[in-house]
C-alpha cells in the first residue's frame, strides 16, 4: 500500500476492525506500521491481524481525546509508513540490561514502539533516583517476560491540553 486510504468503521471493544476490502490491500503481512487520522486525532501505530482482518487498538487516552464510545463509527485515513524508527538506548539502561541476559533478550525481542515507551518513561524524569528505579523496574519486567510498560501515559503527552508535556523530556546520557 503506497497511497492514503480513507474508510469508516465502528469501535468494538477498543478495536477498530478494518473492512475486508481495506485489509486485502495489506496482502499477507503480519505487522504493518501506519500513520493517519482517526476523525481529528493524528496517530502512528502498528496494525495487528485479528482473524482475517487488520485492526487498530484504540487505547483509553485516544478514546477520551476523540470522545469515542464503543459502537460509534469513525472515519479513518491511513498511510503505510514502513518500520518504526529505532531510538538510541540510554547508556545507563544498556549497562543494566547487559548484566541480565534474560532482560537483554527481552529488550531485543520487543518492537521499536515498545522500546520507545520504555525509553521515554525512563528519560522523562529529572530525578536521578526515579530514573534508576525505572531502569530497575524495566530490567525486572523485561527479564520476567513483560513486553510492554503498563502505565506509561503515551498519547496523553501529545494532547493539546497537556501544556507541560514537552518540558518533561530529558536528554539521553552521552555514551
Amino acid at each position: 500500500m503506497k497511497s492514503t486510504i480513507q474508510f469508516k468503521t465502528k469501535l468494538i471493544n477498543s478495536l477498530l476492525v478494518f473492512p475486508k476490502n481495506v485489509s486485502k490491500k495489506f496482502l499477507s503481512e503480519n505487522k504493518i506500521m501506519i500513520e493517519g487520522m482517526i476523525d481529528s486525532l493524528p496517530f502512528r501505530a502498528a496494525l495487528e491481524l485479528n482473524e482475517k482482518n487488520y485492526c487498530l487498538k484504540v487505547n483509553k487516552a485516544m478514546q477520551e481525546a476523540l470522545k469515542l464510545k464503543t459502537g460509534e463509527i469513525v472515519t479513518i485515513e491511513i498511510t503505510r509508513v514502513g518500520e518504526e524508527p529505532e531510538l538510541r538506548t540510554p547508556s545507563d539502561l544498556s549497562k543494566v540490561l547487559a548484566k541480565t541476559p534474560s532482560a537483554e533478550k527481552g529488550w531485543k525481542s520487543i518492537t521499536p514502539m515498545a522500546r520507545r515507551d520504555w525509553i521515554f518513561s525512563i528519560t522523562s524524569t529529572k530525578v536521578l533516583e526515579t530514573r534508576e528505579r525505572r531502569i530497575e523496574k524495566a530490567r525486572s519486567m523485561l527479564s520476567s517476560g513483560k513486553r510492554r510498560l503498563c502505565c506509561f501515559p503515551g498519547v496523553k503527552w501529545i494532547m493539546k491540553n497537556n501544556v507541560n508535556s514537552w518540558g518533561m523530556w530529558a536528554q539521553l546520557p552521552k555514551k
